[in-house]
């Protein structure tokens, strides 16, 4: 800074230091001669993490309990639709106790089904999609336009095909029996494992 401030006039420095940027200001050209005028303290910014850093913390190992059906743990206490995506299976658990339990198949890569753990906000037992103007009988919502619901493509066509997004279910039956007992806020686990 000495040499900054024999220069007498208003200036800058600016010091890099990673990511953040630090800045300081001198106003030496309005302080009076012979004075000096101390440059204000500026903390570094924050440094940001990448977002894909930040989705790979948060995103949570699923616990499984033992046995065939890979059921993750967190689907043993209250109310769950919990949704296998590996072993293509959704399973109506309440209190830990497996009451149904039905063929899935889900988005395909440009649509995929979203992971997570939501609740089922809506649901619709005639539904029509105002996006694809396909049927989506027994739709039960979880996330945005995504729903568990029975599809006759599915039931035709196997795992050949795929969802927009959708959990779509085989056995008509099977999700009519789904959709009678799940209430509004019921949880909704979406894993793969």
């Amino acid at each position: 800074m000495s040499i900054l401030r024999k220069l007498g006039a208003t200036t800058t420095a600016v010091a890099m230091l990673g990511v953040g940027l630090l800045t300081a200001t001198t106003a030496q050209a309005a302080a009076p001669a012979g004075k000096t005028v101390a440059a204000p303290k500026v903390a570094p910014k924050t440094v940001v993490a990448s977002q894909a850093v930040a989705k790979k913390k948060a995103k949570k190992k699923t616990v499984l309990v033992p046995g065939r059906r890979h059921i993750a743990k967190q689907c043993m206490t209250g109310r769950y639709l919990c949704i296998n995506k590996k072993t293509r299976k959704v399973m109506f658990i309440v209190n830990g106790r497996l009451v149904a339990e039905g063929d899935a198949r889900f988005g395909g890569k440009r649509t995929p089904s979203r992971e997570g753990t939501f609740k089922v906000y809506r649901k619709s037992k005639n539904h029509r999609s105002s996006i694809y103007k396909t049927p989506m009988p027994y739709a039960m919502f979880y996330s945005g336009g995504q729903a568990v619901h029975y599809s006759p493509d599915f039931r035709a066509r196997g795992y050949n095909g795929a969802s927009h997004g959708c959990t779509n279910m085989r056995d008509k039956k099977k999700v009519a029996w789904i959709f009678a007992h799940v209430k509004i806020g019921d949880k909704v686990l979406v894993y793969n494992a």
